[in-house]
């Protein structure tokens, strides 16, 4: 996702009032903490719920190099979240080859672009659960 600080900084403000609604589709805040640094990184990205928990994509765009929050989620899958003016921490996993699929439809339905991202890469883009803890 290509959104600035201010976008965060405006939806963190305003419970995501704005800054949820994005381009047609919804998106939720998630802070990692940096595997390096071990500072709080927070990145919007698009969403989709998957029962009580959401899911979300690691397409960076369909580049061969994962994004940096997957990297720190692998590292400590201890996540925070905000989904307009609900916040909570959760853990992050990888979804399973067997559940991947219908995740993915999911999620392409949210962003049609994630096909076109899976094309361009040889790399498996991962869908990520976020469950609620």
């Amino acid at each position: 996702m290509l959104f600035g600080q201010e976008h965060v900084e405006r939806y963190q403000a305003t419970d995501g009032e704005e800054g949820h609604e994005w381009q047609g589709t919804q998106t939720l805040l998630l802070t990692t903490t940096g595997r390096k640094s071990g500072q709080p990184r927070i990145n919007p990205l698009i969403y989709a719920p998957h029962g009580d928990d959401y899911m979300i994509v690691a397409s960076r765009g369909g580049t061969d190099a994962p994004p940096g929050w997957y990297l720190n989620l692998t590292a400590n899958p201890e996540v925070e979240v905000q989904v307009k003016g609900d916040r909570f921490k959760a853990r992050a996993r990888t979804a399973t080859a067997e559940e991947k699929p219908a995740m993915w439809k999911t999620m392409v339905a949210e962003w049609p672009h994630y096909d076109a991202y899976q094309e361009n890469t040889e790399r498996v883009i991962p869908v990520v659960v976020l469950e609620r803890i």
